[in-house]
């Protein structure tokens, strides 16, 4: 489908800009109208990261304040997690599928996720990793390939920068997923992991882990990122691939605008006190 009219009235942006032409939250609704209900479910994919944050916190605390750059209301997601425990599936077509499958492991496995550490965190973790794996695997199904790409990109991204991260520190890992790069991860001991000339963006993901300022790595990834949307939607003019591009340059741009000196900071304490527990654990 054409969205000629709405991709020509968006503003430019570009990755440097230090103003907002829409938050993400006001995007979502600006082109609700303008989409088809299945082009719309694609965009929905991208705010689905936050409803499982809101899924995570509510599980923790009934009384969480949840980021309304979600899906899900909070009466829809109580009403679904009531169903759920009942072990009966949920009618409402917003609550994906997977969430069933996490919600039963949450209740079932949260004993034995936390029989073997005094570390709360790191229960909170493998749960967090696993329901990011059926988030990916879900996204990666949605029958887009730009999109499914974008999906397995970032899935991969994240896989080995935590591998290689974790090989410097001497610490196990455990990548997410199942795809060709998660189970190279898993299973070589090589120093390309058994990847070089099969996975194309190796080289560039193991410099970027290589960045020692917290800071620039992140800006360095998220240029990467911007430059991988241009190239895969250059030739999708009015398309859902090119809505589905803005939007995620949008919030690209809504992160640095937000972040000051200060949230760096915090940002690069919190990744060294959890590679700190990490090696802790190890120990």
């Amino acid at each position: 489908m054409s969205y000629y009219y709405l991709i020509t009235g968006l503003p430019d942006i570009e990755i440097d800009d230090n103003k907002m032409a829409y938050s993400i939250a006001d995007f979502k609704e600006e082109v609700r109208n303008h989409l088809s209900n299945k082009d719309m479910s694609l965009l929905e994919l991208f705010y689905m990261k936050f409803d499982n944050k809101n899924l995570l916190n509510y599980l923790k605390d009934k009384e969480a304040i949840l980021d309304e750059r979600g899906n899900i209301p909070k009466e829809e997601l109580e009403e679904a997690l009531k169903l759920i425990v009942e072990d009966v599936d949920p009618t409402n077509k917003i609550i994906p599928p997977f969430y069933k499958i996490f919600v039963e492991v949450y209740f079932k496995s949260f004993v034995e996720i936390y029989k073997d550490t005094s570390d709360d965190t790191y229960g909170e973790s493998q749960l967090e990793n696993r329901l990011t794996e059926l988030y990916y695997k879900w996204a990666m199904k949605c029958g887009n390939k730009m999109i499914t790409e974008w999906f397995e990109f970032n899935l991969n991204l994240n896989n080995l920068l935590a591998a290689y991260a974790h090989r410097k520190y001497h610490i196990d890992v455990e990548p997410i997923g199942d795809n060709e790069v998660a189970e190279a991860i898993r299973t070589s001991n090589q120093r390309d992991f058994g990847l070089t000339g099969i996975f194309d963006d190796l080289e560039t993901f193991k410099r970027l882990s290589e960045e020692t300022d917290i800071i620039e790595r992140e800006k360095k990834i998220d240029l990467l990122k911007w430059l991988w949307l241009d190239e895969k939607s250059f030739f999708k003019y009015f398309s859902i691939e090119r809505v589905f591009a803005y939007l995620v340059k949008l919030e690209i741009i809504e992160r640095w605008t937000n972040l000051n000196p200060e949230q760096g900071g915090k940002i690069f304490r919190e990744l060294i006190n959890n590679l700190k527990k990490e090696v802790m654990k190890q120990q």
